[in-house]
């Protein structure tokens, strides 16, 4: 995918695990911001190769919220 439009669909997806993030735990926007942003669901979304940016935001949450649970999370059968 080009660059731009990789950028772009993050650009669309973060912002909606965020709210997730904060619907599901109490914290205000700059922590769950500051909480994705330091996970390796995160790193992971963020290299193109891994092929996580065709997932749902609702699937990254499910992904970022295993990690916070247990420190690991695994990637799902359909990437």
């Amino acid at each position: 995918m080009e660059q731009r439009k990789f950028e772009a669909v993050l650009m669309l997806l973060v912002p909606q695990v965020i709210n997730l993030i904060m619907e599901n735990y109490p914290d205000d926007e700059i922590a769950a911001s500051k909480a994705f942003y330091e996970a390796k669901v995160y790193e992971s979304l963020e290299d193109e190769a891994t092929k996580l940016w065709h997932l749902s935001a609702l699937t990254l949450f499910n992904m970022y919220d295993e990690e916070r649970r247990t420190g690991a999370f695994t990637f799902p059968e359909e990437v």
